[in-house]
């Protein structure tokens, strides 16, 4: 059944589409929009030499993905959600002017048997034009909008993008680049991993994977277990089996010149709290560089303090509480399983990878600063 429209929403809107040929403007504004399992998200940005200047955003959580794993469908109540989310999305858009704009959605409309359904739904009532992508864009997405946080002395790095659905992965090789031109190759990944990068020194992909399992639906798979402390260590073991296939798993790779970046809300809560935040600080966070041990005694106060602790814990917050343990037992089973002790937090994803794609696509955007 279709969701009741909000109120106030009026008649159906028009249909929202970006100009294909219109020349960009480098004043322009782009949008950016990503609904996952659990959060839609939104930053409006224009331009600003080699990064971008955000101007607007927009975070909800949705729960798009409640109940999908027991019923293999998006439920009417998750589907109003995000419905009603996005017409706030579809406002601040017109409100602002945007033409120029990505939307997509991800790991819950992938494997929904109601997708379809709810997609049409979606034009229906905002007009957004709103995209389902394939798990390898959506890792590639993840990658560029790391690129600037790479060392100029990593050679082998590893960016890891935890989702409310699913976990990417990307194993890149950039070994044959020169340290000031790292972060460039990265960017240029936006044609594709495999594309020709004929201009310039090659980030060679040498892995990726998808794994169907975020925060949530792992938390989903292991819901039954009582005990906090077996349901985190189940959760933990199980996904470290997911990742069996992955080539780098047992390439025994030297810790010398490995980097894993880390992107996701578990990753920067971890941080937060391991920093001793009680308000959140983008500038604090983004960059950071966390030690496995400093994140093994984030993780073993979180079991300390057990549901209700973390329920109250203003570092967790309300809306991340209930998937804190399960978005912590990824990261530790990355951490026992990859050659470093070390991990760089990235307090950015999806949503800027699409900015960056957009905006170099349409040569808005400087390579200069980018190093």
């Amino acid at each position: 059944m279709t969701p009741r429209r909000p109120r106030g929403a009026g008649a159906f809107p028009k249909k929202v589409e970006p100009p294909a040929t219109r020349p960009a403007d480098p004043a322009e504004l782009y949008a950016a929009l990503d609904l996952g399992t659990n959060s839609c998200r939104m930053l409006i940005a224009r331009p600003a030499g080699s990064q971008f200047q955000v101007v607007d955003s927009f975070s909800k959580v949705v729960q798009l993905g409640h109940g999908l794993e027991a019923s293999g469908r998006l439920s009417r109540a998750s589907i109003g959600r995000a419905v009603q989310a996005l017409q706030i999305c579809r406002r601040k858009i017109e409100t602002h002017g945007v033409r120029r704009m990505r939307l997509v959605a991800t790991e819950a409309c992938r494997r929904a048997r109601n997708s379809r359904d709810f997609m049409r739904l979606v034009r229906r009532e905002t007009g957004l034009p709103l995209e389902i992508i394939q798990p390898e864009e959506e890792a590639r997405l993840a990658v560029i909008s790391c690129a600037p946080l790479v060392s100029a002395r990593t050679e082998q790095l590893l960016v890891v993008d935890i989702g409310g659905g699913s976990t990417e992965l990307v194993w890149i090789d950039l070994a044959e680049v020169p340290g000031p031109e790292r972060a460039r190759a990265l960017m240029r990944l936006s044609a594709g991993f495999h594309a020709d990068q004929s201009d310039g020194p090659k980030a060679r992909v040498v892995d990726w994977i998808s794994v169907p399992l975020g925060v949530a639906t792992l938390k989903d798979q292991f819901a039954d277990v009582e005990d906090d402390s077996a349901r985190f260590a189940l959760m933990s073991w199980f996904f470290e089996e997911k990742l069996a296939d992955f080539s780098p798993y047992s390439s025994g790779s030297p810790r010398e010149g490995f980097q894993i970046i880390g992107t996701s809300g578990t990753v920067t809560t971890v941080a937060a709290c391991h920093l001793g935040l009680r308000r959140y600080d983008r500038t604090r966070v983004d960059g950071l560089t966390m030690s496995s041990a400093q994140i093994d005694a984030v993780i073993r106060g979180y079991l300390t303090l057990g549901p209700e602790g973390r329920r109250a814990d203003p570092r967790i917050g309300r809306d991340r509480h209930t998937l804190i343990m399960s978005g912590a037992a990824i990261l530790q089973a990355l951490m026992r399983v990859w050659p470093t002790d070390r991990m760089s937090v990235a307090d950015r994803g999806l949503r800027e990878g699409l900015l960056y794609a957009q905006m170099a696509a349409d040569g808005v955007l400087s390579e200069e600063g980018l190093i």
